[in-house]
């Protein structure tokens, strides 16, 4: 039997399985195609089509640790910002911007201040709704042509 959804069709077996295990392990089915719609969709991962595998690995543990964090995030929206998508926070705080200012010096090196930018209203009352605080800005560094340190 073919049902219709909102995003979308899928199979439903003829023969009625009522039993408890057998609703449970439907339910995480369809978590599973929820999920991979997620990863599409909100995170924007897509096949990538890699020859090494260590590249193929290192691809699949950035893609699980998206999924781990949106699962997260949702979990969290779920109790301190009901009614908010992973989706909607993540167009949010979309604004915030991580910037370098750079200044060149009289002896050819560069002092170079990274920056995040400072949040709007509504981006810190929904940090602040999420309990979350922004890290302390980063430390500048100066760099001798290629070679960077920081100044402590």
């Amino acid at each position: 039997m073919l049902l219709s959804l909102k995003s979308g069709y899928f199979l439903q077996p003829n023969v009625p399985q009522n039993t408890p295990a057998a609703q449970k392990r439907y339910f995480q089915l369809v978590q599973v195609e929820e999920n991979f719609r997620t990863l599409k969709g909100d995170l924007g991962i897509r096949p990538i089509y890699h020859q090494l595998e260590t590249r193929i690995e290192a691809y699949i543990l950035v893609s699980f640790l998206a999924f781990a964090l949106h699962t997260t995030l949702r979990a969290r929206l779920r109790e301190l910002a009901p009614g908010l998508t992973p989706r909607a926070v993540f167009e949010k705080m979309a604004t915030l911007q991580m910037i370098d200012v750079v200044f060149p010096t009289g002896d050819g090196r560069r002092l170079t201040l990274p920056r995040y930018t400072h949040p709007s209203a509504e981006v810190q009352l929904l940090l602040d709704r999420l309990k979350l605080t922004l890290p302390p800005q980063p430390r500048p560094h100066l760099s001798a042509g290629d070679i960077p340190f920081a100044i402590l």
